[in-house]
C-alpha cells in the first residue's frame, strides 16, 4: 500500500493526543452501525469528493482499497456523484483517485 503522507505523519507526531482522539472517534463511528469497513470508506470518499478535499480523497481511496474495494468500485462511487456535485468536481476527484490507484 501507499505510504502515508509526510504531513500526516508529522502532525501525528506533533499532536499525538489529538490524533489518538481522531483515530478513536473513527473506530467508534465505524463500529456503531451495520455498514462494513469497505462501504464506510466509500461513503467517506464520496464526502471527501463533495467537499473537494484532495488529501481526504487520497486517504479514503487508500483505505477503501485496504478494506477490499476495487478500482472499479472506487471510480463508480465517485461517478455516482455527477448529478449531485457536477462533472468538474467528479473529474478532479477521478484524477486524485488515480494518484493512489496508479501507485498500486
Amino acid at each position: 500500500m501507499a505510504k502515508v503522507p509526510a504531513l500526516h505523519t508529522s502532525l501525528k507526531k506533533r499532536f499525538p493526543k489529538y490524533f489518538s482522539a481522531l483515530e478513536n472517534l473513527g473506530k467508534a463511528v465505524r463500529s456503531s452501525g451495520p455498514i462494513d469497513t469497505k462501504t464506510s470508506h466509500l461513503i467517506q470518499l464520496a464526502g471527501a469528493v463533495a467537499i473537494r478535499a484532495e488529501g481526504a480523497v487520497h486517504s479514503h481511496v487508500r483505505r477503501a482499497m485496504e478494506a477490499g474495494a476495487t478500482p472499479d468500485e472506487i471510480y463508480h462511487a465517485i461517478l455516482l456523484l455527477t448529478s449531485t456535485i457536477g462533472f468538474p468536481k467528479v473529474s478532479a476527484a477521478i484524477s486524485w483517485a488515480d494518484d493512489i490507484i496508479k501507485q498500486e
